[in-house]
């Protein structure tokens, strides 16, 4: 068993794909038309093109539990997912230049340093480098 797809709940596809592109640098990989205007709409890392895809999900805008859950999560500041970095300084500097806006700026916690933003698509995302 393996992971190959991990879903992020979106408001907004085009915004999302926006962001997750221009400011994290994923990549588009799948974007196919589904009914009633959505995609199935995945993206994978630069650094493992092979590796396991991010599905940019609109299930808060037809699915009323999920937007509850993502707007719970949101309201109580916790992290929807979060991505590893080499250097969560030098990523807060560079998305901060992209007008990306954090809630928690670079700290550091055992052997970790964390940073947490906000997506523009409803959720809270943490990036997370290991000390």
């Amino acid at each position: 068993m393996k992971v190959t797809i991990i879903s992020i709940p979106v408001r907004d596809q085009e915004k999302a794909l926006q962001f997750y592109t221009e400011k994290l640098g994923f990549i588009k990989k799948l974007d196919k038309p589904l009914e009633g205007g959505n995609r199935w709409l995945t993206l994978v890392s630069k650094e493992a093109q092979e590796g396991p895809e991010i599905l940019l999900e609109p299930a808060p805008n037809h699915f009323e539990p999920s937007k509850v859950y993502q707007d719970a999560l949101m309201e109580a500041g916790i992290p929807y997912t979060q991505f590893d970095v080499d250097n969560v300084q030098s990523e807060y500097e560079r998305l901060t230049q992209l007008g990306v806006k954090f809630s928690v700026k670079p700290t550091k916690m055992g052997t970790v340093k964390f940073v947490v933003f906000n997506d523009t698509c409803g959720n809270n995302i943490q990036l997370v480098e290991t000390l």
